[in-house]
Parts: structure tokens; sequence; C-alpha cells
């Protein structure tokens, strides 16, 4: 490889890629703490809970059995 295209490389990659991949973070974090996403987070979480009271059904288990 080129010593001028990799030096130029690593130059854009120590400062814009790096604000690049900051910026997404982020966004990333924001978008996950959104004020609308509290519903969706709620429902994931609970999704080891919901046959908590009566297990589901052996036949309704696996779909492949049918």
């Amino acid at each position: 490889m080129d010593p001028e295209l990799y030096n130029t490389l690593r130059h854009f990659a120590d400062s814009w890629g790096l604000l690049a991949m900051f910026v997404f973070f982020l966004g990333v974090i924001v978008w996950a703490l959104r004020p609308g996403s509290r519903k969706t987070h709620e429902d994931v979480a609970n999704i080891p809970f919901r046959n908590e009271d009566k297990p589901i059904a052996p036949h309704k288990a696996d779909p492949a059995q049918d």
C-alpha cells in the first residue's frame, strides 16, 4: 500500500471517522431512550413472564408438529 494513501486514510480515521462513530453512538442512545419507546421496552422486558400463571400447551409450543 502506498504510504501516502495510508497516512491520508489514517488521518481521516483519527479525525472525521472518530467523530462519525461518536455521533452514531449518541444517535443510538437518543433513539433507545426516546419517550415513545417506553411501551416497547416494557413489552420486551416482560417476555419471560408472559406464561407465568399457566405454561403454554405442548401442542401449541411447536407449530411444525401440526
